[in-house]
C-alpha cells in the first residue's frame, strides 16, 4: 500500500492533500500530527476526509517534539480512526516521563487497542557535539522496543551503515516505512531522484512479503509545493517509480 505523508505537503490544508493523493492514485494517507495544525489533531475531521475521498488513514505520526500526553492522544485518535499504526518520534534525551511511558505503557496499549506502536529512527543530531539529542534512538533501543518504522533518509544520515544493512537488522520489526532519498546531500528528497538504492530496497520488501504501508515523506519543495499541476505530476512519477519495483 502506497501512502502520502501529510508533512510532504504541510503548507496545504488537509482536504487539498487528500485531493492530491487521490488524483495521483495513492492508496492511503499518513497524518503527521502537528501541534501547530489543529486539523491534524481532529480525529472527527480526519475521518470525514478519509470517507469523502475513500482513502484510509494508514498511520498517524506523533508530533516531532511530543510528550507522553501527546503520544497517548495520538493512540486514542488511531483507535477512533481504526488506524493500524502509530509512529512515534523518539523523545528528547531528558524527557524521562515520555521514555518511561514508551517502555511501560506503549506495549500494554498495543495489546489493548490492537494498534502497532512503532518507534521511527529519528535523525542522529547531538547536543554539545557528543550527547544524542533523543533517547531510545539507537538500533539496540528500537530492537528492544519491538516495533520499528524505518525512515530511509534518517537511517543513512545516522551513519548506522547503508540502507540495506539497516533494513536487514530491523526487518522482522518493521511495520511501516517512510520512503525518501538523499540527493545532492539533501535528505528527504524524492524517492526517484538520489543516491540510495531504493530499487533494491523496494524489491527486497516485496521479496520478503512486507505487509505494512510505504509512506512518501519528502520535503515540500521536492514536490514543487505551490504549483498544483507540478505537485500532481511529481506525485504520479513517484508512484510510477514505486510501482515499478514493488507493486
Amino acid at each position: 500500500m502506497l501512502a502520502l505523508h501529510t508533512n510532504s505537503l504541510k503548507k496545504y490544508g488537509l482536504n487539498r492533500i487528500f485531493e492530491f493523493a487521490k488524483e495521483a492514485g495513492y492508496d492511503g494517507i499518513e497524518i503527521g500530527v502537528d501541534k501547530a495544525n489543529y486539523d491534524t489533531q481532529n480525529a472527527e475531521y480526519i475521518k470525514e476526509l478519509s470517507e469523502k475521498h475513500n482513502l484510509p488513514i494508514v498511520a498517524l505520526h506523533s508530533p516531532k517534539n511530543g510528550t507522553a500526553k501527546s503520544a497517548k492522544h495520538v493512540v486514542e485518535m488511531a483507535d477512533y480512526l481504526k488506524c493500524p499504526v502509530v509512529v512515534i518520534t523518539p523523545p528528547k534525551l531528558l524527557d524521562f516521563k515520555f521514555v518511561n511511558w514508551l517502555k511501560k505503557q506503549a506495549p500494554q496499549l498495543r495489546k489493548k487497542k490492537h494498534i502497532q506502536i512503532a518507534l521511527v529512527n529519528a535523525p542522529g543530531k547531538t547536543l554539545f557535539g557528543f550527547l544524542p539529542e533523543r533517547a531510545l534512538n539507537s538500533l539496540s533501543d528500537i530492537k528492544k522496543f519491538g516495533m520499528a518504522a524505518l525512515d530511509c533518509s534518517s537511517a543513512v544520515s545516522k551513519k548506522w551503515g547503508n540502507l540495506m544493512t539497516v533494513y536487514e537488522q530491523l526487518k522482522k520489526l518493521i511495520v511501516h516505512v517512510h520512503l525518501s532519498n538523499i540527493n545532492k546531500h539533501k535528505e528527504y528528497s524524492a524517492p526517484n531522484e538520489g543516491i540510495l538504492p531504493l530499487e533494491s530496497f523496494l524489491k527486497k520488501l516485496k521479496k520478503n512479503d512486507y505487509k505494512g504501508a510505504i509512506s512518501i515523506r519528502v520535503r515540500p519543495s521536492e514536490l514543487l509545493a505551490g504549483d498544483d499541476d507540478k505537485v500532481a505530476d511529481k506525485l504520479k512519477k513517484i508512484k510510477e517509480f514505486v510501482d515499478e519495483f514493488y507493486k
